[in-house]
């Protein structure tokens, strides 16, 4: 492997972990994408294998981070993650049937329908308090379930489902969604990447070099998310939807 290419593994990787610790979400809707067109994977679903396994990774440190900032609502956390981890093992099973191209551009339309959400629920600052109760544990498993079957099904961590999930269900502020998203992010790619790699696809050297650029990105993400979070939660989310838009729309463009 040349410099070059070595440079565009880990600074790839490095993007991928930042996104994630900054918004909890964009990890694999970077990665695969990187992968694809910077790294030069040509078989999506071994770049979607790839990316499920080294977002799980890189999320497990950012979750550390916002674990020491107590930003993480465990509670919900124990109840979204095993009804998604079901939810992304019945998912990874059914994407593999499917056309690799056809699954990016799928999931390009997606991300352009989760962005519009974000957009308009931009100036909901939340609630400091929520949590996940008898009231809500209800609407919780059942987000979970189906942020997790998205989330296998794409190959993806689901961080960019799970956070806006996780507000929709509890009311929680978007700082707290992004780090208690982090152990769904983890619990669904580990699940969908045992189901890739059984299938033998995940390259993995590639995982290797986007886990330890992923790693040093993440601790950066994290810190720059408390800090755009101290002035307005609304401006984080206006990021998060601008990265899934500028993400969406360069796929669907490769695509077509």
């Amino acid at each position: 492997m040349d410099i070059a290419q070595l440079a565009l593994e880990l600074g790839s990787g490095g993007l991928v972990g930042f996104t994630l610790g900054l918004i909890g979400g964009g990890g694999s809707i970077l990665a695969v994408p990187l992968m694809v067109y910077v790294v030069g994977v040509r078989n999506p679903h071994v770049a979607i294998g790839t990316s499920a396994f080294a977002v799980a990774v890189n999320a497990l440190a950012g979750l550390a981070s916002h674990a020491r900032g107590h930003t993480v609502k465990w509670r919900c956390a124990g109840i979204f993650a095993p009804a998604g981890i079901l939810g992304a093992l019945l998912g990874a099973h059914l994407g593999k049937a499917v056309d690799g191209q056809r699954l990016l551009f799928c999931f390009a339309l997606l991300m352009l329908a989760v962005g519009a959400l974000m957009i308009r629920g931009r100036h909901d600052e939340g609630i400091p308090g929520a949590a996940c109760n008898r009231e809500n544990a209800g609407k919780v498993v059942l987000y979970g379930a189906g942020t997790g079957l998205l989330s296998g099904f794409f190959g993806i961590g689901g961080g960019f489902l799970i956070v806006p999930a996780l507000i929709a269900a509890t009311c929680m502020p978007i700082l707290n969604a992004v780090g208690t998203s982090l152990v769904a992010v983890s619990a669904f790619g580990v699940s969908t990447a045992a189901s890739y790699a059984l299938s033998g696809y995940i390259d993995w050297q590639l995982a290797f070099l986007f886990v330890i650029g992923g790693v040093i990105g993440s601790l950066l993400g994290t810190r720059v998310a408390c800090g755009m979070c101290t002035r307005s939660g609304g401006t984080l989310k206006t990021f998060f939807a601008g990265v899934i838009f500028v993400v969406a729309g360069y796929m669907i463009w490769r695509s077509i």
